[in-house]
């Protein structure tokens, strides 16, 4: 199984590639696979460390069952261990949670993104229990916590983690919701038990306090610039690491709208035109000019952080 050492560098948080009639509200089979595996392979080949799918951004409140299905299946078989993938199976109750496991662990799959089941808030006994009762039913399985406490419902504060960290199969976090002590704290708690991948505009800061391992939906807009993250950070080059920490920041003063955050993020892909994740699926269809206008602006500034961060030898490829 695998294990917190096999995991580093930059996970790609995937979108859920959808076909050409995702956004019909009578459709019932919208994954194109086609696109999916042009974009895992091409991210593979580009330099990508992990792959996850299906969290928020990866559209798991979207998806029908056999959709999920579709996608964990023909992702894992894509992928085919060339790197670690990660299925997200995060849904409102435990028994569904179970239902997709059950799906991922006949796959090739090194394991599980899964946030503590939401709608009403969760409290932190059931919370522990939860992650405990999952991991003793899949013990081949790994297990990456999905914490997002805006959606969740619920702050996995330290001392929770502390007892999560103990389960074992629990190998990694996905987290952006801790200060420096905090976080420091935290990497030190779960130490050769779990890889904590933080946010990446926070990668550079907390590289210092020894985290290891950033995620991005960005990635999928073209992964260069955050390659060179990577790349820096291994080399212990802070220097650079800061500067492209600053150009990927948006900024000062800007906010984010949880309302568009994640669909306009593949509206962004989209344009970027390093692959094709396909059109929106319902509820989120009509998508205000004013969002649209601003995702074809940031697309135009990552492009040309492409092409400063892309390494020589890929710029023919």
């Amino acid at each position: 199984m695998i294990t917190s050492s096999d995991l580093t560098g930059l996970m790609t948080m995937m979108p859920a590639f959808g076909t050409d009639n995702a956004g019909d509200l009578n459709a019932t089979s919208t994954i194109s696979v086609e696109r999916m595996e042009a974009g895992i392979n091409r991210m593979i080949a580009d330099g990508g460390d992990v792959i996850s799918t299906t969290g928020s951004f990866g559209e798991c409140h979207t998806l029908l069952f056999d959709e999920f299905k579709l996608l964990a299946e023909s992702a894992a078989e894509i992928v085919n261990g060339r790197v670690p993938l990660f299925i997200g199976c995060t849904s409102l109750n435990d028994r569904e949670v179970i239902q997709k496991m059950r799906v991922v662990e006949r796959t090739k799959a090194a394991g599980v993104l899964i946030g503590v089941p939401f709608y009403f808030p969760s409290s932190p006994g059931n919370a522990v229990r939860f992650y405990r009762d999952i991991a003793a039913m899949f013990p081949n399985l790994g297990i990456m916590v999905y914490h997002n406490p805006p959606l969740h419902n619920i702050k996995l504060s330290l001392p929770i983690i502390e007892q999560i960290a103990k389960i074992p199969g629990v190998v990694a976090m996905k987290d952006s919701h801790r200060d420096p002590l905090e976080f420091l704290r935290l990497i030190n708690m779960t130490r050769g038990k779990m890889t904590i991948f933080c946010n990446t505009l926070q990668a550079e800061v907390f590289s210092h306090l020894g985290a290891t391992a950033f995620w991005s939906i960005d990635a999928w807009m073209g992964p260069w610039p955050l390659l060179a993250l990577r790349d820096a950070l291994r080399a212990g080059d802070h220097a650079r690491a800061t500067e492209i920490t600053l150009a990927l920041a948006p900024p000062p003063g800007a906010s984010f709208d949880l309302s568009w955050r994640e669909t306009a993020a593949k509206i962004a892909i989209r344009y970027a035109g390093y692959v094709d994740p396909g059109p929106l699926r319902p509820p989120f269809l009509e998508v205000p000019p004013e969002v649209d206008a601003a995702q074809r602006k940031r697309v135009e500034k990552w492009k040309g952080l492409c092409e400063k961060y892309r390494p020589v030898e890929a710029s023919h490829a």
